[in-house]
């Protein structure tokens, strides 16, 4: 086989320390024929997102408060066995793993700016819909 894809980069020039990335390997459920029990193809990777050092402070913040549901102790877990192949189990589980911290460390939306709406684009509005209104009326045939 061949080597891991890596590194998986998260945002700008971070991206997933090898070294702090825990997996854990066994059979996934679901059909597989013959093979199925002689191969280990369920992956689960496991982050330390309250532990590690390679994410900026203020993305570890971030990511820690919206990620909260899913963590355990401070350690993010993705699982993958789609795949009936272990190695592409693993790449799918770490490009996932990189998606969901590029999500959760990103920064919040700007605020929206209230606009006032002009005028002009208002009354005409009103008046198109004072329009429509007589339009509707002539259509009943209630002054026959």
């Amino acid at each position: 086989m061949g080597r891991m894809s890596g590194p998986y980069p998260i945002r700008g020039s971070v991206s997933l320390p090898e070294a702090e990335l825990m997996w854990r390997f066994s059979r996934s459920s679901g059909p597989g024929g013959q093979h199925v029990n002689t191969s280990d193809s369920q992956v689960e990777l496991r982050f330390d997102l309250a532990a590690t050092q390679a994410l900026p402070e203020v993305w570890k913040v971030r990511a820690l408060e919206r990620l909260a549901s899913r963590l355990h102790d401070g350690v993010i877990a993705v699982r993958a066995s789609e795949h009936r192949s272990q190695w592409r189990n693993r790449e799918t589980a770490a490009v996932r793993l990189a998606a969901l911290l590029a999500e959760a460390t990103a920064p919040p939306p700007r605020p929206r700016r209230a606009t006032k709406i002009p005028r002009g684009i208002n009354e005409r509005r009103l008046r198109e819909k004072k329009q429509r209104a007589d339009t509707k009326r002539g259509r009943s045939g209630r002054d026959w």
